[in-house]
């Protein structure tokens, strides 16, 4: 029995159904959410260990952290342009096929500047993706299963973080150290950089067989689209033939669009559809024009005070959070070496004293021949601590999914940042490696929960053509 009168996105999407169809979508979807932290995080890992071989001081160490996401600042409107206008799937392919290309290329890398020019590269084209993914997923959901999506999104990324010390504890205690082809030596980093690098070749791979987002076509006024998407959509779900969906016609989103006379007959699986319009190629200042007007509606009310608002949340997040998070592996490595200086060293500095010593230290070690005449050691206090770390954000993610139904995405959002501000202020006071281990683990999972809450938020915030 068809459905008779046209149907939105939300009734389209239900009449598909929740099943199989959605547990693969979040197969292919945790593996791109492992690519875009492995792609954020690996630099964090690799400092201690690639040290001599790229002869990198603290300063340098700094660089190679933040060349990544120079890369995503860089190219943020342009991703954010492509999406709106290219569609979530074309981006989602080419992002992640490409940036498994520049993992690969800087896992060759012989030398530091090299290394930082890959990174750059790579947090240029990961941020696409990495943020389409969010979109992508929401809009190939109903109402009903969208919030529970975001964070099974946030658990991934939790897991992620969680595998990436162990991949880390697996490959670097190994001595892999050869030489290519006779000109590239080849050590156990450059090998932990090719397996992070496999997430994002199977995330490339793995939306090649997925459908287009409904959502997106239907704003677009590609009805015929949309409609083929939720027939495979349907038939993956209810293991049915696509013909049988029982919704033939799509509501109309963009009414305001009008035919330029050369109209298309599109059909869906030999079932006639409303004719839908020819879309004419463009020339570039056209297309430029096209994507002002797009961004315009950002500048004005009332999105102008939503898009200020979301913009300071979530640089004061990523700010807090991020600091901590990449530098976690050397923290612990500073307060260790630390505390093994003088036992009466314990319990009578606070962190800042601690990180002065570091930073002095590793300030006056100009001679790397004399200071990496033998293979460096690996700590494994780094890689257990991170774990923890990890693990503790896993359980905190599988927590906020009760605590979001009673309090809501904004209250959620609202106390975890403010518990979260509070667990970052008493980290000064931290003076050992089991109480940076406490504070820490905390603030990065309420941080973490607090983030995952602002997008869902920010989805009821925006049209989707601004996302």
């Amino acid at each position: 029995m068809c459905s008779e009168d046209p149907a939105n996105f939300e009734k389209a999407m239900d009449t598909a159904g929740f099943g199989i169809f959605n547990l693969l979508l979040l197969i292919v979807a945790s593996f791109a959410a492992f690519a875009s932290v492995f792609e954020t995080t690996t630099m964090s890992y690799l400092l201690p260990v690639a040290e001599c071989d790229l002869k990198m001081t603290l300063f340098d160490k700094g660089i190679l952290n933040a060349a990544t996401y120079a890369g995503m600042i860089t190219s943020a409107i342009i991703w954010g342009y492509l999406a709106d206008t290219l569609g979530r799937r074309k981006i989602l392919i080419s992002g992640y096929l490409a940036d498994a290309l520049c993992v690969l290329s800087s896992s060759l890398t012989q030398n530091f500047q090299m290394l930082v020019i890959f990174k750059f590269f790579g947090g240029f084209i990961v941020n696409g993706p990495g943020a389409v993914l969010f979109t992508y997923l929401t809009e190939m959901h109903g109402a009903k299963h969208r919030p529970r999506v975001l964070m099974v999104v946030g658990m991934i990324n939790s897991v992620a973080t969680l595998v990436l010390p162990l991949i880390a504890w697996a490959i670097f205690p190994r001595d892999w150290d050869f030489v290519l082809f006779n000109t590239l030596t080849v050590h156990s980093w450059q090998i932990f950089l090719v397996v992070c690098g496999l997430p994002s070749l199977l995330s490339g791979l793995g939306f090649i067989i997925l459908p287009e987002s409904p959502k997106f076509l239907m704003s677009q006024g590609r009805n015929a689209e949309a409609l083929r998407s939720f027939q495979k959509i349907y038939a993956i779900n209810k293991r049915k033939p696509r013909l049988t969906y029982p919704i033939e016609e799509l509501i109309e989103e963009v009414p305001n669009r009008t035919s330029s006379g050369n109209e298309l007959v599109l059909t869906v699986e030999s079932k006639p559809v409303k004719p839908k319009y020819k879309r004419k190629s463009k020339t570039f200042p056209q297309a430029l024009h096209e994507s002002m007007q797009q961004i315009k509606p950002m500048f004005k009310k009332p999105l102008l005070g939503h898009s200020i608002h979301v913009y300071a949340l979530q640089f004061c997040i990523f700010l807090g959070l991020n600091t901590i998070r990449l530098w976690l592996p050397q923290l612990f490595a500073s307060i260790g070496e630390y505390e093994a200086l003088d036992t009466s060293n314990k319990g009578s500095a606070n962190l800042c004293t601690i990180l002065e010593y570091s930073v002095n230290k590793t300030s006056m070690t100009n001679d790397f021949k004399d200071k990496c005449s033998e293979r460096p050691q690996v700590s494994m206090t780094l890689y257990t601590n991170n774990i923890i770390v990890s693990a503790t954000s896993f359980v905190g993610y599988c927590l906020a999914g009760v605590i979001v139904k009673t309090l809501g995405a904004k209250r959620l959002l609202t106390f975890g940042l403010l518990i979260s501000g509070f667990f970052g202020i008493g980290l000064y006071w931290s003076v050992s490696g089991l109480t940076t281990l406490i504070i820490s683990s905390a603030f990065l999972t309420v941080t973490s929960v607090s983030t995952s809450s602002l997008l869902g938020i920010l989805i009821n915030l925006f049209p989707t053509a601004l996302r």
